[in-house]
């Protein structure tokens, strides 16, 4: 059985007999987990496990876990401060925030390796721009050529620690003011400013190497009238063309308010398909999930299902809390946080 097209959620923090016929179907080929999928380390490598057991090869489970706001797990695990403040650090000093950007990415990949988990939805290449609540400081960095070096920094720690990375919100959703979880974003610029802004971190990083690229739930009305997820200009003629990405393509999730634009579950996944997108997220909805699975049972795309099996996260060592590394990366992490005034990870996630 081959990778098929679409990652899902689960609903616990254990498979259920749904779970499991659903991950066993063709189509599927991940899992993306939330913070309800997490009690404890334990418990997390139990079920990726179970997970990875369903199949052969086994299903690619990943999640979302940047730092700051954005970490699924966090009690028993070391806290990953957000990127912004890295980016701030090199206002200051640029060679410390390159430097400790790739030890912290170490830190995160090694980690979640050691339970199972393949893959965290990481870096954001977004700018940063006050506009953007949603993205904030999430970002490393205003400056593109800024975001460029601690972006790079950071997909090296993590290719280090055995993880391929995957950037994101292509091309760029830093510059909208909507949240496109709840609204349908609209960036007013011309791809010309885009262009001049947005895409030199997606240009520089694919140059030296990005295993995948999630794409913006935002319509550029200036460049194309579909959302960039379904918009075969933005994923073809510039992704794939213009900046010779030759990775996986992620949609963002199909259940986002930003995602609602060409109908429902069926359409959004054709018209994401069809638009170039190699991988389709589905979450927090059961039912579209099935709709979605039922409507691509011929489906299959050879060149996809090559491009999903580098996703595979590495093992880790045995020893790996023993180790000098992860003792020294983790006081710099530790001491980090205390210099920002953030003494423990409950400070972090705010």
């Amino acid at each position: 059985m081959t990778l098929g097209p679409v990652m899902l959620d689960i609903a616990g923090t254990a498979l259920d007999d749904d779970d499991r016929k659903r991950l066993r179907h063709p189509q599927v080929g991940g899992v993306i987990l939330f913070s309800r999928n997490y009690q404890n380390p334990a418990q997390l490598a139990q079920l990726c496990r179970e997970i990875h057991a369903l199949r052969d090869p086994r299903l690619v489970v990943a999640v979302d876990h940047e730092g700051g706001r954005v970490q699924r797990f966090r009690e028993g695990f070391q806290a990953v401060p957000a990127m912004g403040h890295l980016g701030d650090l090199y206002d200051h000093d640029a060679q410390q925030a390159i430097r400790l950007a790739e030890t912290f990415a170490w830190v995160m990949s090694a980690e979640l390796l050691s339970y199972g988990v393949d893959l965290s939805f990481a870096p954001v290449l977004d700018i940063a721009n006050p506009i953007s609540s949603v993205i904030g400081d999430r970002a490393f960095h205003r400056n593109p050529e800024v975001v460029c070096h601690l972006a790079n920094a950071w997909i090296r720690g993590m290719r280090s620690a055995g993880m391929e990375a995957v950037g994101k919100h292509f091309p760029g959703h830093g510059s909208v003011e909507g949240d496109s979880h709840h609204v349908m974003p609209f960036d007013r610029r011309s791809f010309s400013e885009i262009e001049a802004l947005d895409l030199i971190p997606f240009r520089r990083v694919i140059a030296t190497h990005l295993t995948g690229i999630m794409m913006a739930h935002v319509i550029y009305d200036r460049v194309d009238p579909h959302a960039a997820g379904y918009s075969r200009f933005w994923i073809e003629t510039v992704l794939r063309g213009q900046l010779e990405f030759e990775g996986v393509v992620f949609s963002d999730d199909l259940s986002m308010s930003g995602a609602e634009s060409v109908g429902g579950y069926p359409e959004r996944a054709r018209h994401a398909l069809d638009a170039g997108c190699d991988i389709l997220l589905v979450c927090n909805n059961p039912d579209g999930a099935d709709e979605v699975l039922e409507s691509l049972q011929d489906y299959t795309n050879p060149t996809s299902q090559l491009r999903m099996i580098r996703l595979h996260g590495q093992a880790v060592a045995p020893g790996l809390r023993e180790s000098e590394q992860w003792q020294s990366a983790c006081d710099e992490l530790l001491t980090f946080n205390h210099r920002l005034g953030l003494a423990s990870s409950g400070d972090l996630f705010e």
